[in-house]
């Protein structure tokens, strides 16, 4: 998931921008949240220092700060290399200024010709989602599910174990910050993952590698997330 932020000292500009921002994400059915939208540069930065997802930064570069949008696209890169950075301004001959600032901006957005900015922001989200895609499916192995008319793709290394839903012909996919229902079965899955996930119980398909402690006495395997999971004996030897 790509999480997106909007930082826009105008309080009218940024709802306007965040309103083109949510209606591309519900009408394009894209796998991304809208986190944080702000007027002051020193909360994105707060926001984003412990975040672990990758983002999609809407940037004014006059901020009425002392830090620019140009010097917080510096400071985002330091927190979020792989980010997707567009600004968005009345000033397109600062364009020059991202060289200065070495912060590889996807594309700048101009303020005063509204109904192009729409299909601008439009764009930049359909083309940070491809990108981002083709990164993850570069880097890691990823495993996409379709649910509720979406097309979501996990990296196996954020999944922490599938679950039976108690809805029939479902499971319950646990990650390290989500969990998404969607129709399968531990069998099927099984089949799709290779040796780094196991079965643990009748109803458990966890991945070793997120596994931070296994409770042999109460049968209770622990996550790097603080969540849990049973695990039968008969299936104990697996782990």
């Amino acid at each position: 998931m790509l999480d997106i932020f909007v930082c826009e000292d105008n309080d009218v500009q940024r709802q306007t921008i965040v309103q083109t921002i949510q209606n591309t994400v519900l009408i394009e059915e894209l796998d991304m949240q809208l986190v944080l939208n702000t007027g002051d540069p020193y909360v994105l930065l707060e926001k984003i220092r412990n975040s672990q997802n990758t983002g999609i930064y809407f940037l004014d570069i006059d901020l009425g700060s002392d830090i620019n949008g140009m010097k917080l696209a510096q400071l985002i890169r330091l927190y979020d290399p792989r980010g997707f950075i567009v600004f968005i301004t009345a000033h397109s001959e600062l364009s020059y200024m991202t060289f200065q600032y070495q912060v590889e901006a996807m594309d700048f957005v101009l303020k005063d010709t509204p109904a192009e900015a729409k299909v601008k922001i439009r764009q930049c989200l359909l083309n940070a989602m491809e990108r981002y895609a083709l990164q993850t499916g570069r880097t890691h192995k990823v495993y996409t599910i379709e649910t509720g008319g979406r097309k979501i793709s996990i990296d196996y290394d954020d999944i922490l174990f599938f679950e039976t839903s108690s809805n029939i012909h479902k499971v319950i996919l646990h990650a390290k910050d989500r969990q998404i229902e969607f129709f399968s079965t531990i069998k099927d899955l099984i089949k799709a993952f290779g040796d780094d996930f196991v079965r643990c119980h009748r109803s458990f398909l966890v991945n070793k590698k997120n596994i931070k402690e296994v409770d042999t006495k109460n049968r209770i395997i622990h996550f790097i997330n603080g969540e849990t999971c049973l695990m039968s004996t008969r299936m104990m030897k697996e782990l």
